[in-house]
Order: structure tokens, then C-alpha cells, then sequence
């Protein structure tokens, strides 16, 4: 099943597990809408024709949804009756924190043999350097920056462009350098808005007409319109724009990089369940598998690279 937000790739993840779990002589069930489905009942059998054709497609074919009544108890024993009734012996999730920790809640009332994917965008989950759809995002975010530079060029403005990734700022981060950014605002490292038109008089006095700097949603200096408002009475010869990506950074078709590391991450929630693993999240980290528990995935802080940071201040020159 798939839960939560939907990322580029749950599609490839989805086929992996079907196709493995058949090379196994398993029957696989997909379940649709999330934990709202599974408390319904609503599944149904995949068999390999079904994951066909899907591996290029970003959403999920089993759909998702959010469920309150699967933050109760009883929203739980009625998901849990709906797994007896349909003799399933183990569940395989792709989601986000809030998926895995669901998934930790039910797996301890019931002792249900669970494992995880990291599907989300945000790429916050610890016990995996990659998350399913976050290579897309970022891509798309590129893409979408390296439109916004044109007009800023030709222009001479200054544009504020924010991104998603809640209160993680690893989307910002990888799009910002991967789009020669002036700065980057992000949740993890501490800034100030002195801080910001210090770097933007700097690049004044260099005649450096234009410039784009990217902020994550969940900064906590306030976000892009909030800045771009404050740096226009700071620096009222400075022309702001805004552009807020959104929702874009969710869809699409997902770049090979997240089709493989979703097959690779499918393929490997099989295996652990034949081999007694479970009530952990499947990750990949130094490009090996690793199957790290739901409590320290969902609670542990994946820390930002300090380095990373310093690039873009270097670049940013």
C-alpha cells in the first residue's frame, strides 16, 4: 500500500514488489487509498500484468489517502480484522514519517510483520541517503529555476523561489546548488535576515545585477513572500519577485535515478520479509541496503551536510 503524499517512483516500488514477491510464489494484494482502504478492505489481488506499464508513471496506481480513523484504536482493529479476513500474512508501506509511524502503532497492537518504504519527496527520513521521489522534485525544481533565471536576467531581478520539504530543507538544498543559487534559506541552519541583505549588498557592489535565491517552506526566517516583502523595504532599489514551485515537485514521470532506487528498495521489502525482518524501513545508504527500525527512522534527525552549505556560500561568489 501506499500512504501519505505521493512521490515520483511509488509506481517503479509498487511493480518491484509485485514481480518479486511472484518470483517467490507469493500472492501479493494491492491496497487502495492507504490505511483508509485497508480498513475498508478495499484490495485486490496484482498479478505481473497489472504493474506493467506503470514503471514511467509518477502518483501511485493504488492511489493514497489520509485516514483519522486509523489514528484510533478501533479504526486499527477494524484494519486488522479486514488482514485476517483476507489471510494476509505481512504488510509492505511506502510512505512518509507519518506512514511509518502508523505503521509502528499497528505492527505493536497487533505483531503484524511490517516493513517500510521511504516514500516522500521531502527526503527527511532517517536510515536512507535518497527517499523515493526526491531526485524528481529536485529535478523539477531545477528545471522550473532555470526558467525563472531567464526573466531574472533579463530583468535584472531579484527572485525569491520556495520550495517543498516541510521542515526539512534537503530539497532546497540540492536544488539550490544544483541551480547555481545565490543563498539558500533552509529550517537546519541558523541565518538571519542581516545575514541575507548583507550577502545581497555584496553582490550589488560586484554588479551583480540579479539573483535567485531559494527557500524552503518550512524556514523559519518566514517564507519566500515573507522574505521578498522585507527585503523590498530594506533595499527598496531592489525589484523582488516570487514564485512558489508547490505541488509540481510531486508529480511527474520519475527520473531513472528514482526508478531504480525504487525497484532496488521493492525488491529488497520482499526479501526482508521472507528472512523475518519487519517493523523496520528499507533504505539505501553508501548504496547498500540497509533495514533500519520505524522508531529510529521516524524520530532520529537526518542531519544536513555542512559542506553542502558551505558549497553554495563558495559558489554563490
Amino acid at each position: 500500500m501506499t500512504s501519505g503524499g505521493d512521490a515520483p517512483g511509488m509506481n517503479a516500488a509498487i511493480r518491484a514488489v509485485v514481480r518479486t514477491a511472484i518470483y517467490h510464489d507469493l500472492h501479493v494484494y494491492g491496497i487502495m487509498n492507504g490505511f483508509e482502504g485497508l480498513i475498508k478492505g478495499n484490495m485486490h489481488r496484482l498479478e505481473k500484468g497489472d504493474v506493467a506499464n506503470i514503471i514511467q508513471r509518477g502518483g501511485t496506481m493504488l492511489k493514497t489517502a489520509r485516514s483519522a480513523q486509523f489514528l484510533t484504536s478501533e479504526g486499527r482493529q477494524l484494519a486488522y480484522e479486514s488482514i485476517q479476513s483476507n489471510e494476509i500474512d505481512g504488510l509492505i508501506i511506502i510512505g512518509g514519517n507519518g506512514s511509518l509511524r502508523g505503521a509502528l502503532d499497528f505492527t505493536e497492537e497487533f505483531q503484524l510483520p511490517i516493513i517500510g518504504l521511504p516514500g516522500t519527496i521531502d527526503n527527511d527520513l532517517y536510515g536512507t541517503d535518497f527517499s523515493i521521489g526526491f531526485d524528481t522534485a529536485i529535478n523539477t525544481a531545477v528545471d522550473a529555476i532555470d526558467k525563472i533565471r531567464d526573466t531574472a536576467d533579463s530583468h535584472n531581478r531579484l527572485f525569491f523561489v520556495e520550495v517543498m520539504g516541510r521542515e526539512s530543507g534537503y530539497i532546497a538544498l540540492f536544488t539550490g546548488i544544483g541551480s547555481g543559487a545565490g543563498n539558500v534559506i533552509i529550517p537546519e541552519v541558523e541565518s538571519s535576515v542581516d545575514n541575507l541583505i548583507h550577502y545581497l549588498q555584496l553582490a550589488a557592489k560586484r554588479d551583480k545585477l540579479f539573483s535567485v535565491i531559494v527557500v524552503a517552506e518550512g524556514s523559519k526566517l518566514g517564507n519566500a513572500s515573507e522574505l521578498a516583502r522585507i527585503v523590498s523595504e530594506k533595499l527598496p532599489y531592489t525589484e523582488t519577485k516570487v514564485t512558489v514551485i508547490g505541488h509540481l515537485q510531486r508529480g511527474g514521470s520519475p527520473t531513472c535515478f528514482d526508478r531504480v532506487l525504487s525497484s532496488r528498495l521493492g525488491y529488497a521489502a520482499v526479501e526482508g520479509l521472507l528472512q523475518g525482518i519487519h517493523t523496520k524501513m528499507a533504505g539505501i545508504i553508501n548504496d547498500k541496503i540497509f533495514f533500519t527500525p520505524f522508531q529510529d527512522a521516524i524520530s532520529k534527525k537526518k542531519e544536513i551536510n555542512p559542506e553542502l552549505m558551505k558549497l553554495v556560500n563558495i559558489l554563490a561568489l
